[in-house]
Parts: structure tokens; C-alpha cells; sequence
């Protein structure tokens, strides 16, 4: 007897976007010894959140708070925002496939840059859009030509990461606001600011909430520490953000995570200093990458892209070396980004293990 999936599920392959970490470990049968790919904080949560999720421990039988009042109310606070702008979802991986739900049907067009974030790609896929993909320019998403390309095909939804996941750059506020300025009236700017915490407010673009165009999306995954924990929000206007209540999974919060961004945002001393480890961390990779004949991009996040100086299959004898060696690491998927290696801020021991297995890399590498 036949399943019957829906006719878009049947085009679609069984894979995950990402290769975990602990399936390599699987593969290897062996713990990393510096976990430094997946862009998380090593340097962990804050104490006082941590205290409190642990105390609220006892209380994991009850649901979390559908309508993420207190922290909706507290990240409101932090942007000097009133609550109904702020939607509360399980990591912007999550809030993406709301988006994408709430926006795409079958055969309608959405815009991207080739090689950014996959998972948004996945989500698009599997409601039937149709991805209409361009080229970074000089290691930057090409803003002229994304808007270029969503206004001729009339997009759904155009899809910017600022700063760029693989490649750590960040575009200027002014050609973010230049972008939405000329944007038609039928195409939603998703713009992901995951990284934005790493980044000076002053270099972020001011976006008004009355725009119905733009939603903006953060994360409590990286300066925050909590990756594992879920926790993502969008900003926008609040006709948007209500939208959300119409697909959005209202128990898909739990209270344990909740309370973890809730303190979280209150402990700004582990924050500064989360972010005072990563730039002396991106320091010291950017030192060892040089040491070693290799160039990096300049970075506006947790991570930096090193240039091993040749091409993609170069970069994956790189990348390999070092996975068998017990680091763990990423590279971009597009040619010719992936000419590179994406390394994350690390503790000072995974600092020296990097610095001690990287020129090994390079050398196997230009061997084989």
C-alpha cells in the first residue's frame, strides 16, 4: 500500500542540511577536542541564567507560557520596543519556517544568496518555492543584485544575513536601509541578525517597525550562549508579528528555555565579556592564519573565514586533516567561498590545538 505524500514531499530528498558534529563523532568514534564549527559560544551561558533554569528544573512538568509574555516583554525593553513587536520562537531556524509558511505556496519565487544560511533554502523547498539564488560579490551578499533580481520576479520573500553566515561580513547600514528604500511593495525582507550582537549599534540599520516589509530576526544562540536551549525572536510591525499566532507552534517554547533568555538579557557583564573572549579569540586565529601563508576575511561575528589560498577541494583536505585530527570545523558550500575554512571563537585550549594541527592541515593537504 502506497504512503501518500503530498506531491511537494515526493520531489524532496531525506537529508539534513547540516552534518552534525556528533554524527562526525559517530563516524569517527571519538569526541572532538574542540568543538569550534558550529558558530556556538563556548564560553557558555550566564551563571544567573543558568541558576535559574537549573531552579526551575522541578517545574519541567508544566507547558511553557504560549504567548512568551516576560520575554517578550524583556527583549521589548531591550529594543525600546512595545511587546506586540517582538515574536518568540524556537531559534531563528524555527522562525523561518513560519515565514515561509506564512508566505509561500507553490511555485512562488523567493530571492537568496547562493551559499548563505541552507536552512532557509530547506524550509523554502519544502513548501514549494521556487529559490532564485545570486552570487556573493567580493565574499559580501550582493545587496544591488538581490534587489534587482527579487523586484523582477516579484518575490515572496528576499533573504539577506547581515552579518553573512559563512563569510562573516557585514554590509553598511546605509545599503540595508538603500535596499528596503527600493524594494516593491509585494516582496518581504527577511533580514538575519544572528550575529548582530557582535556588532556596534551604530554600524546596525535603524529600521522603523511601521514598515510592513522587514522583519528582523536575532538569536540567544551565539553571544548568548544558549544554542541549545532554542531561542530566537523577530522584530517588525505588529500586523506582522500577530500574523505568526495563525501558523506558529504555540507550546514549541519551553519554560526552561524561557527563563534561560529571560535572565539571560538581565546579566549584560557576561555578555561584554562573552564578547571581549571572541575578539581575542578572533585575534589569535587570525595571527595563527597568517603565521601560516593564509588570509582572512574580515569578520563581524563569532567566526572568521580563513583563505587557504586554493580552491574547494584544497579547503575540504584542509578541513578533513583537521576533523580527523579531533577540531572540528565548517566551510562554505559555493564555489569560490569555499575556498575557505570557517573557524569559531574558541577557549584558549582549543586555540592551541588549532594552532598546533592547522599548518599539519596545510602541509597534508598540499600533499595529497
Amino acid at each position: 500500500m502506497p504512503i501518500n505524500y503530498t506531491e511537494i514531499v515526493k520531489t524532496l530528498p531525506s537529508t539534513v542540511p547540516f552534518v552534525g558534529p556528533e554524527a562526525q563523532e559517530r563516524l569517527l568514534d571519538k569526541i572532538f577536542d574542540a568543538r569550534i564549527g558550529a558558530n556556538e559560544s563556548v564560553f557558555g551561558p550566564s551563571l544567573k541564567a543558568l541558576k535559574k533554569m537549573n531552579e526551575a528544573m522541578n517545574g519541567i512538568w508544566m507547558y511553557g507560557d504560549p504567548e512568551n509574555y516576560d520575554l517578550k516583554k524583556a527583549i521589548a525593553k531591550k529594543h525600546n520596543l512595545s511587546p506586540e513587536n517582538i515574536l518568540v520562537g524556537e531559534g531563528i531556524d524555527g522562525i523561518l519556517g513560519y515565514l515561509v509558511r506564512l508566505f509561500v505556496e507553490k511555485g512562488d519565487n523567493v530571492v537568496t544568496t547562493d551559499g548563505s544560511y541552507p536552512t532557509f533554502n530547506y524550509h523554502v523547498n519544502g513548501f514549494g518555492g521556487i529559490l532564485k539564488k545570486c552570487k556573493f560579490k567580493n565574499d559580501f551578499e550582493n545587496l544591488d543584485e538581490l534587489l534587482e533580481k527579487a523586484n523582477s520576479c516579484k518575490a515572496k520573500i528576499m533573504y539577506v544575513s547581515n552579518p553573512n553566515n559563512p563569510m562573516g561580513t557585514l554590509n553598511s547600514a546605509l545599503s540595508i536601509q538603500n535596499t528596503i528604500n527600493g524594494l516593491n511593495d509585494s516582496t518581504i525582507l527577511c533580514l538575519d541578525e544572528a550575529y548582530a550582537d557582535f556588532v556596534a549599534e551604530e554600524s546596525l540599520p535603524q529600521i522603523s517597525v511601521d514598515n510592513k516589509q522587514v522583519l528582523r530576526m536575532r538569536t540567544f544562540s551565539k553571544a548568548y550562549g544558549l544554542a541549545g536551549a532554542r531561542v530566537g525572536y523577530t522584530i517588525g510591525h505588529p500586523d506582522l508579528i500577530s500574523s505568526f499566532d495563525k501558523v506558529r507552534n504555540h507550546f514549541g517554547m519551553n519554560r526552561i528555555s524561557q527563563l534561560g533568555a529571560l535572565f539571560s538579557l538581565e546579566d549584560k557583564n557576561h555578555l561584554n565579556n562573552v564578547l571581549i573572549k571572541v575578539k581575542e579569540s578572533l585575534q589569535k586565529l587570525e595571527i595563527i592564519a597568517i603565521k601560516n601563508g593564509c588570509k582572512v576575511i574580515p569578520s563581524s561575528t563569532n567566526f572568521i573565514a580563513i583563505d587557504c589560498g586554493f580552491d574547494g577541494v584544497f579547503a575540504k583536505k584542509v578541513l578533513n586533516s583537521l576533523i580527523s585530527n579531533g577540531i572540528f570545523v565548517r566551510m562554505p558550500f559555493t564555489s569560490p567561498e569555499n575556498r575557505c575554512i570557517r573557524v569559531s571563537a574558541g577557549t584558549e585550549d582549543d586555540m592551541k590545538l588549532f594552532e598546533k594541527f592547522f599548518p599539519i592541515a596545510l602541509k597534508e593537504a598540499k600533499e595529497l
